[in-house]
């Protein structure tokens, strides 16, 4: 493994921290153990040309490569399984009983490979049921890299990572791939629309979202990155409308305007 020296730690998390608010001031470990032997695999003796190479590389967007080794967590179907739950008792019903819409405004902010958001979207047509033919429920789902929306816009998952969708549900929206993968159907991958996009980025959206997951994502923002973004999400909300963070986050240290439901759930009032 390759360890950083002092001034490839200071330029590389300032230039993570000014673009794409991520505060890895502390994670000196982390970088080591993530990029370590992945720039040494790749031929880099020493993180600044590593990084000199990400920074400039267009074509591959090495950049969002290294950004994404440096903060993913695992990620799998019906991950922290109680917000789907909340999403189809509460958030659902609410759309379609007191706003009264046919149009599904949801948004999964850090979708990474594509497991929450096609877990959004199964719960959602299972909910909808014959009904889903006279909605629009198109699931928005966004990442800051292109090598994971790749990963979720193919759809295609090893078996065991299918293991907490009931069989009914699996025989409906997934496709046997060859003996260890599924793909997903094209009635699931229609129901996603994919973006890249960053969350320093200006939120413009041409009407309010219902209901934003954007769980396990700001774990790296410092406290000003995250009071920023968290009242963008606020702003793009409809009144009423919910948030879901990760269950190991907290708003508590936050400035915001939500009311808290309960651990993990917002509500834009």
């Amino acid at each position: 493994m390759i360890y950083i020296r002092d001034d490839e730690f200071k330029v590389i998390t300032s230039y993570i921290k000014e673009n794409y608010g991520i505060n890895l001031t502390k994670k000196r470990q982390l970088i080591e153990g993530r990029l370590g032997n992945y720039i040494s695999s790749r031929g880099y003796t020493n993180y600044m040309d590593y990084f000199n190479y990400a920074k400039n590389d267009k074509f591959n967007d090495e950049m969002a490569i290294m950004i994404n080794k440096l903060t993913t967590n695992h990620t799998y179907f019906f991950r922290e399984k109680d917000h789907f739950e909340f999403y189809r008792d509460q958030v659902l019903p609410w759309i379609k009983d007191e706003l009264k819409t046919t149009d599904l405004r949801v948004w999964s902010a850090g979708c990474s490979s594509g497991q929450e958001p096609y877990t959004l979207a199964m719960v959602t047509m299972e909910y909808l049921g014959s009904n889903a033919v006279n909605w629009d429920h198109t699931i928005l789902a966004s990442d800051i890299s292109n090598k994971v929306l790749a990963i979720a816009r193919n759809g295609i998952y090893e078996k065991e990572e299918l293991g907490e969708i009931p069989q009914s549900w699996i025989n409906k929206y997934f496709t046997v791939y060859d003996h260890n993968h599924f793909i997903v159907s094209e009635l699931l991958r229609a129901s996603v629309a994919y973006r890249n996009f960053n969350l320093l980025s200006p939120f413009i959206f041409k009407k309010p979202f219902q209901c934003i997951f954007c769980r396990n994502v700001m774990i790296y923002f410092d406290i000003p990155t995250k009071n920023e973004i968290v009242q963008k999400f606020y702003d793009v909300l409809e009144p009423g409308g919910y948030f879901m963070i990760g269950h190991s986050e907290s708003l508590s240290a936050c400035k915001h305007k939500f009311k808290y439901i309960r651990p993990s759930i917002y509500q834009k009032t």
